[in-house]
């Protein structure tokens, strides 16, 4: 079953074409991965996914509901996106922790926000704020930092944050987990521990969109892989068949750069 579809999604920037026809699906559980170099378009179309940005023409549907539609009005009323974004887990490439709470309090904070809403809330505060935090802790433990609960963000190093990052995006329970580019941050050394979790999520079957610049990770982790360049997709397909046997030149062009370098 497809979980997501993406149909023919354009953005412009004055007279820029960022994006041109964008189109893939993605299946439950599968892990695809997009590359390409800078400026090709990656990071725009994570923001357009998750509603940061507003295509110009293109439909966006997950598990064939329809989130946007450039030619239907109704489906980008403003009241809207919060909701459409919780389809969506966003992990950036700076870690957006808030500095003045804990791992934990970053990682339940926005399903607090959520819970405050539902009338149930004043009802039976103490039993849902009580199951909140228990499953904020239970995905600190799953990201290895269970003991770090407590600690505040400037208490933690680069990898560790994160990793916190990944447990708050996971919070909400979303459809579809997005990286953009989560390791670009990083030292070098920290690099492996934040690819080892996400190669983890892979291997549970968590439906995953991936901006990388990682090649080996992408083709032994992604099930498939987009190469973008220009604002287009160049070549799409099987993660091996990509990066291995590419059958477009600009494709063979880019991964030679990275030859030798994962």
């Amino acid at each position: 079953m497809a979980v997501l579809n993406v149909h023919n999604i354009e953005k412009h920037f004055g007279a820029t074409r960022v994006l041109e026809d964008i189109t893939f699906s993605l299946e439950e559980g599968q892990s695809l991965a997009i590359i390409g170099s800078s400026g090709s378009g990656k990071t725009t179309l994570l923001r357009c996914l998750n509603f940061l940005e507003r295509p110009d023409r293109g439909r966006i549907c997950v598990r064939g509901e329809t989130l946007f539609d450039a030619e239907d009005p109704a489906t980008q009323r403003e009241e809207e996106v919060r909701r459409k974004r919780l389809h969506f887990g966003l992990v950036f490439q700076s870690f957006n922790l808030f500095p003045q709470y804990t791992a934990l309090e970053n990682v339940t904070l926005a399903r607090q926000l959520l819970a405050r809403e539902d009338a149930a809330f004043k009802r039976d505060r103490k039993r849902i704020l009580g199951e909140i935090e228990a499953q904020g802790r239970a995905l600190l433990e799953q990201m290895g930092l269970a003991d770090r609960a407590e600690h505040y963000p400037h208490q933690l190093s680069g990898g560790q944050q994160q990793r916190v990052a990944i447990a708050r995006a996971l919070a909400l329970s979303p459809d579809i987990l997005c990286f953009d580019e989560p390791t670009s941050a990083l030292d070098p050394e920290l690099t492996g521990e934040v690819l080892k979790v996400i190669r983890t999520l892979a291997q549970r079957r968590t439906t995953m969109v991936i901006v990388t610049h990682e090649m080996a990770f992408a083709r032994d982790v992604a099930d498939q892989v987009i190469f973008m360049d220009g604002g287009v997709i160049v070549e799409q397909g099987a993660a091996r068949q990509v990066i291995d046997h590419p059958r477009e030149e600009r494709t063979r062009q880019f991964l030679s750069r990275y030859s030798g370098q994962d």
